[in-house]
């Protein structure tokens, strides 16, 4: 996007295929809904999915600090609080997700 490699490429494969899961996770949920499933039953699966939502989101972030946010760092100019600043709103929306 900004012309330089994303730190999530190297492991793009496997978050696409978590993310699938997860996709396939979600449409299950949607049919025990149709199907009139237990409340208990459909929370705990839309905690398992938002649980593999988060994990997936925290491996995106990691790999963000230590690519996009360390060549910045290194750069040391207004690139760097840029990035520091995305990374920063990122991680709050997490936490309030």
């Amino acid at each position: 996007m900004h012309g330089h490699h994303h730190g999530y490429l190297d492991d793009k494969d496997a978050y696409l295929s978590r993310l699938r899961r997860i996709e396939g996770q979600v449409r299950g949920i949607a049919r025990m809904v149709e199907e009139e499933k237990y409340c208990i039953d459909i929370l705990t699966q839309i905690s398992a999915a938002t649980s593999a939502l988060q994990s997936v989101a925290l491996g995106l972030l990691d790999g963000h600090l230590n690519s996009c946010v360390l060549d910045a760092a290194k750069q040391g100019d207004d690139a760097a609080k840029e990035k520091l600043d995305e990374a920063s709103n990122a991680i709050a929306r997490l936490v309030r997700s």
